[in-house]
């Protein structure tokens, strides 16, 4: 019988799971693993850091429906993969990291990159576990894999010591005979739960369903739009569950989500947590008497904040939808006889006017709002949303909360952004996840989104568009290199304030002069510590610091499209409507990489804060 190594058994392993893609950076001993898995069939993408490596498995993992996995070296390896680890966690994102570790036998003597890795993950994950034979690899590996998507989605973690992977063994037989993952069981509820939903939804005066990402996840798109339609009840997606019923859809109330909120009293919770993206139920913002139907796939999630247990409903979300359908019996909300719907279109007619006034202010520097203006009209016009062949990546405070509104998505699956763990520098690794899953077959034309009279829509090349505030973009911007080195013509836009939320500056001029107060400072500071100083040069240091950048500052309008230039993509600097225009044109036709830096107005008077988490108690139905 012949034997392999360790390493050809791990990657056997994956290859029967039915892995596609490995995101993550190699070194030793792992490296002997990536080979392995190239030599049968796997594409193994490198990356520049173990973070955008794991956020790139947790997204593909997400969009696929089949966790993603992640390589990457022990000790600070997996230190750093660790926040992938807790953004896969908190977004409900089927990933497994494996990794690396010292030999077995050194362990406790201080070894090369020791690190008790599964003690470290086990509160973190779904399960951390190291094999303790060749044998068991094939096993371990397809257990953990097969937990990561089963239930509630989540990150689980493979620990391989170095002398197993080298070690040799006929382990290959056992792992000759493992299945694919199959689909996760899809749980139904009981005709009382039902029953007593259908009745809740009859009686409510003011209705609303709240779509959620773990609606997306489901693939529960032809079960809830059938149950919209059918019910006429207005539904508001969540950032990331956009397109699970289409943005253009009548119903869709998210321009006036204020409202929506404050009078709602019933809502019905598709696959949506009531954490902050949702202000946990609570008033202000929602009504103090309004009654939450929790459906999710993880009993553990109903009830929390102000969901109450007795109106949960355990179950998958597109199953559960052609229940309450049935349920139903044929009833529809009427909105004509309703005061709730007309003060949605009143709010909506308002908020839509408002909003189009703003996009009309063509100041230079361009805002925000302007900027994405510009951006969202040529790209509908080079590819129309109802098509679905953009899929929108989003991070960074304002550029995530102001953007989520202004690039309608008509299908399921086509918006990533920040998501319940507001993690910044997600933006590369999940545009990378999205090439893969879209364009490199880790998507099967079966699971593609569907048209809106439910049939699927031929399969073809997507163009990724990543929204990138400046902060954002430069946690993980070296991925520009892995997207050029792969060939992925993927569209980045930086939006460039200098700073983070906002910049201090409206002039070059102006920002050097706090640059030198700073640095001012710094060295006066100096001079003091080295006993050269007194009271009166102490005073000069606070006057100076007060003067200087402020700890949101970054650099005075950052050349980031050079990054692309010298990795082999293009890279645009604009400042104008006109050139952001042309270089949204031709980056969208570009066969490369592609990085549009747009300088953007500083704000440097605007309130230093995070829109969506920001708490009132007025009654303006504004959209939040």
């Amino acid at each position: 019988m012949s034997t392999v190594t360790g390493a050809r058994v791990i990657a056997q392993s994956l290859r029967d799971l039915g892995v596609k893609y490995i995101f993550g950076i190699v070194g030793i001993p792992v490296v002997e693993i990536a080979e392995e898995a190239i030599n049968l069939g796997i594409r193994f993408i490198g990356f520049r850091n173990e973070q955008a490596a794991c956020y790139a498995a947790g997204a593909y993992g997400y969009l696929t429906g089949q966790p993603g996995v992640c390589l990457v070296v022990g000790g600070p390896g997996v230190l750093h993969a660790i926040a992938g680890v807790g953004n896969s966690a908190a977004n409900a994102f089927p990933c497994l990291l494996l990794a690396g570790s010292a030999e077995s036998h050194l362990v406790g003597k201080g070894a090369f990159q020791e690190l008790d890795a599964v003690s470290l993950l086990t509160p973190h994950t779904k399960r951390a576990v190291r094999p303790t034979s060749v044998d068991s690899i094939p096993e371990v590996v397809a257990a953990a894999f097969r937990l990561s998507y089963l239930g509630k989605p989540g990150p689980s973690f493979v620990d391989f010591p170095a002398d197993l992977i080298r070690t040799k063994s006929d382990g290959l037989q056992k792992a000759a005979r493992l299945h694919g993952p199959g689909e996760a069981p899809k749980p139904g509820a009981d005709d009382g739960v039902l029953s007593r939903a259908a009745q809740l939804i009859r009686n409510a005066r003011a209705p609303l369903i709240v779509l959620g990402k773990g609606a997306a996840y489901a693939k529960a798109e032809r079960a809830v739009g059938e149950l919209v339609d059918s019910t006429a009840i207005s539904f508001l997606p969540t950032p990331m569950g956009k397109g699970v019923v289409r943005d253009s859809h009548p119903q869709n109330a998210a321009s006036a989500r204020s409202t929506a909120l404050r009078h709602a009293d019933l809502v019905l919770l598709l696959g949506a947590r009531l954490n902050w993206i949702l202000h946990f139920g609570e008033p202000p913002k929602w009504s103090p008497h309004v009654r939450f139907i929790q459906v999710d796939v993880s009993a553990e999630e109903l009830g929390r904040n102000r969901g109450d247990p007795e109106l949960a409903i355990v179950g998958d979300v597109a199953v559960v939808a052609k229940q309450l359908l049935s349920a139903l019996g044929g009833w529809r909300w009427d909105p004509q006889a309703s005061e709730y719907a007309a003060q949605l279109g009143q709010a909506k007619a308002k908020n839509e006017a408002a909003a189009a006034s703003r996009l009309q202010d063509a100041k230079l520097p361009m805002t925000h709002g302007h900027a994405f203006d510009v951006i969202r009209s040529t790209l509908h016009r080079l590819s129309p949303p109802e098509n679905g062949q953009t899929v929108y990546v989003s991070e960074g405070a304002n550029t995530m909360d102001i953007s989520r509104s202004m690039f309608p998505v008509e299908h399921p699956r086509l918006r990533l952004d920040a998501g319940t763990y507001a993690t910044m520098g997600v933006g590369p690794g999940y545009a990378i996840a999205a090439y893969a899953a879209y364009n490199g077959g880790g998507v099967s034309t079966d699971i593609e989104p569907v048209s809106n009279e439910g049939t699927h829509k031929k399969k073809q090349k997507k163009k990724i568009v990543a929204l990138e505030g400046d902060s954002a973009f430069g946690f993980s911007a070296m991925e520009v290199e892995t997207m050029a080195r792969y060939g992925m013509d993927i569209l980045v836009f930086v939006l460039n304030n200098g700073g983070i939320y906002h910049g201090d500056s409206d002039s070059a001029e102006e920002w050097s002069k706090l640059q030198q107060a700073s640095l001012v400072a710094d060295a006066t500071d100096s001079l003091i510590s080295g006993g050269g100083g007194g009271p009166s040069a102490d005073r000069g240091v606070q006057d100076h610091q007060k003067g200087g950048l402020r700890s949101t500052s970054l650099g005075w309008q950052v050349r980031y499209e050079k990054l692309a230039e010298a990795c082999g993509g293009k890279g645009y600097f604009v400042r104008s409507s006109e050139e952001l225009e042309r270089a949204t044109a031709e980056g969208f036709r570009a066969n490369v990489p592609v990085v549009v830096n747009i300088v953007i107005e500083a704000g440097k008077a605007s309130k230093l804060e995070f829109a969506w988490q920001a708490s009132t108690t007025n009654s303006s139905g504004t959209a939040t």
